[in-house]
């Protein structure tokens, strides 16, 4: 016999199936508690509301665990590359070399733009946040490649590979481009023989007439980068790709989607608050042990440290520190900033404060290092966030897509507006 979940409202029991995943997460089943009782279940920001069933990535929060379709991501990390891994997300398996160096080549194949897309760039303000650019310009990629964008699910899973090919691709060219020209420097075209990080760091920071050449090994950190953020289950942007594509929208129109919901700065944009905190904290001269002090008694607010989901260290978090260090060792920058970002490590991991409250480092704690170091100015952090989860982003798009019992996503809500009212038109003469 199934096991079955036992809901009492009054006097009345109400029975109702209990759903279990692979790693013993238990959920109870209440898809037909309205119809059964009349009630909805009341759960604001969904913490205890599981919004679909997938097979991509699993985290158990308080053991510190974060797999992408079984694999750790520790092991990831260290033997794979950010490409294999977004194939691992998109595909369910690990790809032959066959397979894996035919997906490179669709991917750095396919980094031009249309040229009817440049006017585009010129049509947003100087000011413009990357972010609000990124999103608008990847949505308008449906226009330029209308036949893989139809809005109907069978023929757009058809044309999946070529897609999402494109996007991957197009989306480093598109943030590149944002960058140069609020930078005001011209147009770089893509290298196919380079690696797709390499690739995106030379179309970004070249110069006039200067290429860029990586001697310190910043592509590689950077593809370190966007594998951790690959994927990491049912966040807010990830849940509003996939609220999206529930309607049947396509693929580039759902990613834009999701893109602005990461633009959020309790989401995408926490690195960018964390360098600020660093620099807010150097600048007063202080070697962070000030801070500390600070945020134990309430007067400073410490980021990077902390998350919804974890209760122990983000994984994440650790293969960045031990990155980061060897990143501005060879790069040769003595930045002040990450001994501060230690010591206030050191305080999280050592201070009772701190580990009683399970605030421990999270990924954005050293990402933004990483990212400053190589040369990323601080507005485009989330752009880079936003390159990274792309494979996610598309995988769990795909996921909805291929479910034939996939439907639209309507939540319920709890009313608390006025009662029915009576109409009374008002005299304009009086």
């Amino acid at each position: 016999m199934d096991p079955i979940g036992i809901v009492r409202l009054g006097d009345e029991n109400f029975e109702f199936p209990i759903m279990e995943g692979t790693e013993a997460e238990r959920a109870i089943d209440l898809r037909t508690l309205r119809s059964k009782t009349g009630y909805i279940a009341f759960d604001e920001g969904y913490g205890n509301t599981g919004s679909c069933e997938s097979g991509i990535t699993f985290i158990n929060g308080e053991k510190g665990i974060l797999r992408h379709r079984g694999y750790p991501i520790e092991q990831l990390a260290e033997q794979s590359s950010f490409l294999e891994t977004a194939y691992l997300i998109i595909y369910g398996e690990l790809p032959s070399e066959v397979a894996l160096k035919a997906f490179e080549r669709n991917i750095l194949s396919n980094a031009t733009l249309d040229g009817k897309m440049y006017p585009i760039f010129e049509g947003f303000h100087q000011d413009s946040h990357p972010m609000a650019m990124l999103s608008s310009i990847i949505n308008s990629l449906c226009t330029y490649h209308s036949e893989y964008a139809t809005n109907n699910r069978k023929v757009d899973l058809e044309h999946f590979d070529a897609a999402s090919s494109i996007l991957m691709s197009k989306a480093r060219t598109i943030a590149a481009m944002i960058y140069r020209k609020k930078m005001g420097l011209p147009m770089m075209d893509s290298d196919p023989s380079k690696s797709y990080s390499e690739d995106f760091l030379s179309m970004l920071l070249s110069k006039p007439e200067v290429p860029y050449v990586d001697t310190c090994g910043a592509s590689k950190a950077l593809d370190l980068f966007f594998l951790l953020h690959a994927d990491h289950e049912q966040n807010c942007s990830t849940s509003t790709v996939r609220m999206v594509a529930s309607s049947g929208t396509n693929l580039f129109s759902s990613i834009s989607a999701g893109i602005s919901a990461l633009w959020g700065p309790s989401h995408g944009g926490a690195n960018m608050a964390v360098i600020e905190m660093l620099e807010a904290i150097h600048a007063t001269g202080d070697d962070g042990t000030g801070f500390i002090e600070a945020a134990k008694s309430g007067q400073a607010k410490l980021m990077g440290f902390g998350h919804r989901v974890y209760k122990n260290y983000d994984p994440r978090a650790k293969i960045l520190g031990k990155s980061a260090v060897s990143v501005l060792e060879k790069i040769g920058i003595n930045d002040p900033l990450l001994d501060i970002a230690r010591r206030l490590e050191r305080a999280a991991l050592e201070d009772d404060y701190f580990v009683q409250r399970k605030l421990y480092p999270n990924v954005d704690f050293y990402s933004g290092i990483i990212l400053k170091a190589i040369g990323i100015p601080v507005e485009f952090f989330t752009v880079m966030f936003a390159l990274g989860r792309i494979p996610g982003w598309m995988a769990n798009w795909k996921e909805i897509a291929e479910n034939p019992k996939s439907r639209i996503h309507r939540p319920r809500q709890i009313y608390t507006g006025h009662n029915e009212r009576n109409f009374v038109k008002i005299d304009k003469r009086s």
